[in-house]
């Protein structure tokens, strides 16, 4: 495997928000690909692709990125260290294993048994030992990234807004009118109401229509790292694939560099308002949507 995690950093810091992508990763090895009955672009269906690329702009506007090398396939950063099926592993798993929660009955614990349009990713059964590779290989090294980079924006302004960036299909969704982006912030728990606003915003500025927290309301980053009254806040942003690439081939539709100048334009006034904006906002819980 390629290195894991890539860290883009900005000369200086200039506002106190993070940004992550946790499922841009697309570095399949030839052993993953043997062990799969998926070919190589099949077992792409899980993967927020070029989500990375959208938002490399974040750096050299003053703040910093982390995106995962590997793909979400592999491992999923986006979950507990260890939500597995047991059902997938020929030997049994520890105690301490999570094998009940709704993401592992879905098939998409941390070690996923299918892609995202359902289709059964391995040929056999895995052991521990596999679970326990990726694990220490890819989760460790990114949420410890993450929390350093946390860490190192908190002790310079006081407060951090993790920005966790995700894309959504559009093949197979709902029939209504689909939005194009979503912002989830776990229903008002992981960031204060004035953020989430702002953000929807800036977008809504952008010409994007905008849902809250339908059908995404944040994952375990959102929600494991959004703790606002210890001044972090973090908010889940998905966009539409269908706004910037064939989801069918995973290529670049020729509006890519159009949606990549207008996530810039929305990054640039929220580092500009952050600082104020995230010492400003005192946290009270939303009321349910």
């Amino acid at each position: 495997m390629n290195p894991p995690l890539t860290e883009l950093h900005p000369l200086r810091q200039k506002a106190p928000v993070v940004l992550t992508s946790p499922h841009s990763g697309r570095c399949y090895s030839e052993a993953f690909l043997a062990a799969s009955r998926l070919d190589a672009v099949a077992i792409r269906r899980s993967e927020d692709s070029f989500v990375d690329e959208l938002f490399a702009v974040a750096p050299g506007l003053g703040v910093p990125l982390l995106a995962a090398e590997f793909p979400r396939a592999w491992c999923d950063v986006n979950r507990e260290a260890w939500e597995l099926d047991p059902g997938m592993f020929a030997d049994a798993l520890p105690a301490y294993v999570n094998t009940t929660s709704p993401r592992v009955q879905a098939g998409l614990g941390t070690i996923a048994k299918i892609v995202g349009t359902g289709e059964p990713i391995y040929t056999g059964k895995l052991r521990f030992s596999d679970a326990q590779q990726r694990v220490e290989g890819c989760w460790e090294p990114y949420h410890a990234a993450l929390q350093r980079l946390i860490r190192d924006t908190v002790e310079r302004f006081g407060v951090c807004l993790v920005i966790d960036c995700h894309s959504m299909p559009s093949i197979g969704s709902r029939p209504e009118k689909k939005p194009d982006m979503v912002l989830g912030d776990g229903h008002g728990t992981t960031a204060a109401p004035a953020v989430t606003a702002f953000l929807q915003t800036a977008l809504q500025a952008e010409g994007y229509f905008v849902r809250r927290n339908d059908p995404y309301a944040g994952g375990y980053i959102t929600r494991h790292y959004g703790r606002p009254r210890e001044g972090v806040q973090a908010v889940q942003l998905e966009l539409a694939r269908a706004l910037y690439m064939n989801e069918r081939h995973f290529t670049r539709l020729p509006q890519f560099a159009e949606i990549q100048a207008s996530l810039a334009v929305m990054l640039g006034r929220l580092i500009e308002a952050a600082p104020s904006l995230l010492a400003g906002t005192s946290f009270l819980p939303a009321a349910a949507e």
